[in-house]
């Protein structure tokens, strides 16, 4: 099922969190957030829309972090029903994509649940503080058209890096919904 993410909630406090990867490294949100800010992006593996970015969403984190904007994937999908979403399966898709990022897994899914995530991929970009800036979609040209992007992910954290503050114009991202366990 296809569908967008709400509008901003600019200020929003993100709630802290601590999840690991597939291998057990620990992330703290707070202890990440930076002077900077973070860029928490919602993904899974098995989602047409994340397959269709996910090269540029490894090339976009990288460039975020190289400007010393943290970055982190999480997770939240019910991988007990979606076995394509598993802890394994998302260490070889990290790793075919080259992700420069942590990729949490958020096994009971309250990490989803407390931030609203709505599908994949889902973007919140945090200011320096925890508040919501950003809540976007990582570029202009969605699938299949990545000579014509524009970056609108990096322009808006590279902005709320500069000013702790969003763009006030923001497109929703879309994808595929968060599969919740039942």
């Amino acid at each position: 099922m296809l569908l967008d993410t709400p509008v901003c909630d600019f200020g929003w406090k993100a709630p802290d969190f601590t999840l690991e990867d597939p291998d057990g490294t620990s992330f703290r949100m707070s202890e990440n957030l930076g002077d900077k800010g973070l860029m928490i992006a919602f993904i899974c593996n098995h989602c047409p829309y994340v397959k269709g970015i996910a090269d540029r969403l490894a090339q976009d984190a990288g460039t975020l972090m190289d400007d010393g904007i943290n970055f982190v994937a999480v997770m939240s999908n019910d991988y007990h029903s979606v076995p394509d979403d598993n802890p394994q399966n998302m260490k070889r898709f990290a790793k075919a994509f080259d992700f420069p990022f942590l990729y949490l897994v958020d096994h009971d899914q309250s990490v989803g649940k407390a931030y609203g995530a709505v599908c994949t991929p889902d973007f919140f970009g945090l200011n320096k503080d925890g508040a919501l800036q950003y809540r976007g979609r990582l570029d202009s040209a969605g699938m299949g058209n990545a000579d014509n992007r524009v970056p609108e992910l990096v322009n808006a954290a590279r902005q709320i890096a500069e000013t702790g503050h969003g763009p006030a114009q923001q497109t929703p991202s879309m994808g595929c919904s968060i599969k919740w366990s039942r």
